[in-house]
């Protein structure tokens, strides 16, 4: 990503996109008052910077895949490499390096039922262990609070999508197939490009993506990098806790406005969590005294993030 600050401006344009991600800019515009032009120009600046863009991302459990959390030891000479070339597979997502390189955390999503396809990588030369659990649920709904806290109450309701009611969970075709990947790759193609990209008429993708929007098995989301929003301490916490309170405990954490992902998994801590800070001093009281106080945690495992070689998108 290159070096790029962010202004009020950016910070409302980025919360509108996470509130509708394929929303116009003419509608975006109108509500930030100011014109279609600059709204699109901005958004264009953060995208080719590398600080923001929209991906399409799809329900896993919907679509019958399953999300193994792998977390690989390696050597800090070779994680670059390793994590580059692990974004670069279909079926990883949120590859993330952590400790001064040291660890690679990443999701593979595969078919349900299936075992995590893992034989690869213990024959890496550079890997030293390999983990992998089950990551059962994700227990947080709403967004961090750092990408959006710049709209008005006003503002966010004048740009939240209209609910349309869910159709219910609909069985993906060849259609989606082709549609999905260029939507990771660029959530606010237009539709003739889609058309184009797919070899299926431009009504017939719209209609489609509506669909799928409906039912709930794809979103949009925005990729930005918490430092370009002043928040550069990023940190995953594992977490065991006692099964009577897991889920209040995963309450709590999802409540608190360090976290941006809150989830159950496999294994020998029972939930991950990430806590995004603005530095080091914010992230210690966090740590001990807020997760810390909480009633059932047992034991907790911390680790820095470094780097992220892939967050939900493949990398361009």
């Amino acid at each position: 990503m290159d070096s790029v600050t962010l202004g009020q401006l950016d910070l409302q344009l980025l919360h509108a996109l996470h509130l509708d991600g394929r929303a116009p800019f003419s509608r975006i515009a109108e509500v930030l008052g100011v014109s279609d032009r600059t709204a699109a120009r901005r958004f264009a600046r953060l995208r080719a910077s590398g600080a923001a863009r929209v991906t399409a991302v799809v329900d896993s459990r919907g679509a019958g895949r399953a999300e193994w959390l792998v977390r690989l030891r390696v050597l800090p000479s070779g994680a670059a490499a390793l994590a580059g070339e692990l974004a670069r597979r279909p079926d990883t997502a949120w590859v993330t390096v952590l400790s001064s390189g040291t660890e690679i955390v990443f999701i593979l999503r595969v078919p349900a039922g299936r075992a995590a396809p893992l034989a690869g990588l213990t024959r890496h030369p550079r890997i030293l262990g390999v983990e992998a659990h089950r990551l059962l649920r994700h227990l947080m709904e709403r967004r961090w609070f750092g990408r959006t806290s710049a709209l008005t109450g006003d503002q966010v309701s004048a740009l939240r999508p209209s609910p349309g009611g869910s159709t219910g969970p609909v069985a993906l075709n060849d259609l989606d197939r082709r549609l999905l990947p260029v939507l990771a790759a660029d959530g606010r193609a237009a539709y003739p490009s889609l058309a184009s990209r797919v070899g299926w008429s431009e009504s017939a993708v719209r209609r489609r993506l509506e669909e799928l929007r409906r039912s709930g098995m794809l979103r949009f989301d925005v990729e930005v990098d918490p430092v370009a929003l002043g928040f550069p301490t990023q940190c995953l916490i594992w977490l065991s806790v006692a099964p009577s309170r897991l889920a209040s405990t995963a309450r709590a954490l999802a409540a608190d406005s360090e976290a941006a992902f809150v989830g159950a998994t496999t294994g020998p801590h029972n939930l991950l969590a990430i806590a995004v800070c603005r530095d080091e001093d914010a992230l210690y009281p966090y740590l001990s005294d807020r997760i810390g106080s909480l009633d059932g945690v047992e034991r907790m495992e911390t680790a820095p993030i470094t780097s992220y070689a892939k967050r939900v998108a493949p990398p361009v």
